[in-house]
């Protein structure tokens, strides 16, 4: 099993569970009897199973999510002999409106403070680390990206996104795939960039065609090439040292990585002249360059270019009692942002559905190798996805079951149990078809314009 496989089944497997706990807490709170508690689904055979007391607590084979089975509820087990038999005081629909709302709301809750705990835990343990907008001297680098296109160009500074001042480029890529204007610094003199309506879609496309989106420009100095895998790389082979600062590829002056990454491609499988300065003695070494016109040449970290004065890194470290509130922001600022993009998805004219992905999209984003930090922050993301989606009014959701006990307590009326059987059959359904579009997107490109 791979690095990045074994960290989606243990991120959703924690999330679905803590998310289907929060039902079988308030169910429990309020004496409904939870039949069922499991991992993953079990039709036909679950995998692990074991009865205490009322409840059956298992792990099924088929990993699409988890379930609490409460008994007299309409639900996915669609048991509609159960509900043919008069309520029974342990039942869910005996319960008044508000607690059915509470045990609703349950799981959703777990989920935004689940989120907002792991974020707190991890500005508690390793702080926050942020790069200046306006520190970098190069400006911005969007390779051959469709940004090119709308009037930005490598080396500008962004100034504005939407209006709103960028004080950390960290904040730049995911404000801009929802941008629709921004300001930037072009050869000392600001202008304003109107984006497209269908600028994410047309984003996609671009990932899916492997072609980067935006960066910052970074000075072209060598990293550590003390590792043993660079042992057999052409840079090292060539001479190079960590702190050469490459000024000139085949003559021709360079500044940044990205100017010298171009001139190095065109040379696949030959080889190059690198110039460097090294401690202020000019060199030029002779270097092969592989069939993915790579050299194998490590850069100087983030930390490194702070310590030598090229950007500047805002470092805050927070102690156990700030990481709370902090850790509450964090969470308020990723759930605004994701609920930008969903604006965004669910606009056919902004093509974002295109983006819509499934479990092998989820498993792309966590890193090889295994990091903890980026597994707790990209598990604490999911967590809000999760308690987002789960809010949508759709039925077969919490947020259906939500929106009909809310009409319920409004109008005084309950839904007939026959009423909120096809609406769950409608519900799952309609997930089912959105399930399939999204890992159909993942393999076969479904949402990509023909």
């Amino acid at each position: 099993m791979g690095s990045k496989t074994a960290q989606l089944i243990l991120s959703l497997s924690i999330l679905v569970i803590l998310h289907e706990f929060g039902h079988y807490i308030t169910a429990r709170w309020f004496k409904c009897r939870v039949e069922k508690f499991y991992l993953f689904f079990d039709p036909w055979f679950s995998l692990v199973k074991k009865k205490i007391g009322d409840t059956e607590y298992g792990i099924g084979w088929l990993p699409l999510g988890g379930y609490v089975k409460i008994s007299g509820m309409v639900d996915e087990s669609m048991d509609k002999e159960a509900m043919k038999l008069p309520p029974q005081p342990w039942e869910f629909r005996s319960k008044p409106a508000w607690q059915r709302l509470i045990i609703m709301l349950g799981g959703v809750t777990v989920n935004v403070l689940l989120a907002f705990f792991i974020y707190a835990m991890i500005l508690f343990v390793w702080g926050e680390q942020k790069i200046v907008n306006n520190s970098f001297k190069g400006g911005i680098y969007c390779a051959d990206s469709l940004l090119l296109k709308y009037g930005l160009n490598n080396g500008d500074k962004i100034i504005a996104i939407n209006g709103q001042e960028i004080k950390y480029f960290d904040d730049v890529p995911a404000k801009m795939i929802t941008a629709a204007n921004v300001t930037v610094e072009h050869e000392g003199q600001q202008k304003t960039l109107v984006m497209p309506v269908d600028l994410i879609g047309q984003l996609v496309e671009m990932k899916k065609q492997g072609v980067g989106f935006i960066d910052f420009r970074r000075n072209a100095i060598v990293g550590d090439l003390s590792d043993k895998m660079f042992d057999t790389m052409n840079a090292k082979k060539a001479g190079l040292q960590r702190m050469d600062k490459v000024v000139a590829v085949d003559g021709v002056p360079i500044t940044f990585i990205d100017e010298m990454g171009k001139l190095v491609e065109k040379k696949k499988n030959d080889s190059v002249t690198i110039e460097v300065d090294r401690n202020g003695q000019k060199l030029a070494l002779r270097s092969g360059v592989n069939a993915d016109g790579k050299m194998g040449l490590p850069w100087l970290t983030f930390n490194d270019l702070d310590s030598l004065g090229l950007l500047k890194i805002d470092e805050k470290k927070y102690s156990l009692l700030a990481s709370f509130p902090a850790g509450v922001a964090k969470t308020w600022e990723k759930l605004s942002g994701y609920v930008d993009q969903f604006k965004k998805m669910a606009n056919p004219k902004t093509g974002a559905y295109k983006g819509m992905g499934g479990f092998k999209t989820i498993g792309s984003v966590f890193p090889t190798p295994w990091d903890w930090q980026s597994f707790w922050s990209i598990t604490a993301f999911l967590s809000i996805v999760l308690a987002f989606m789960n809010l949508l009014p759709i039925p077969a959701l919490d947020g259906g079951h939500v929106l009909f006990t809310l009409g319920e307590m409004i109008t005084g009326r309950k839904p007939s149990e026959k009423f909120l059987e096809y609406a769950q059959i409608v519900g799952m359904v309609l997930l089912l078809g959105l399930m399939l579009f999204a890992n159909g997107n993942d393999w076969f490109g479904w949402g990509r314009s023909k």
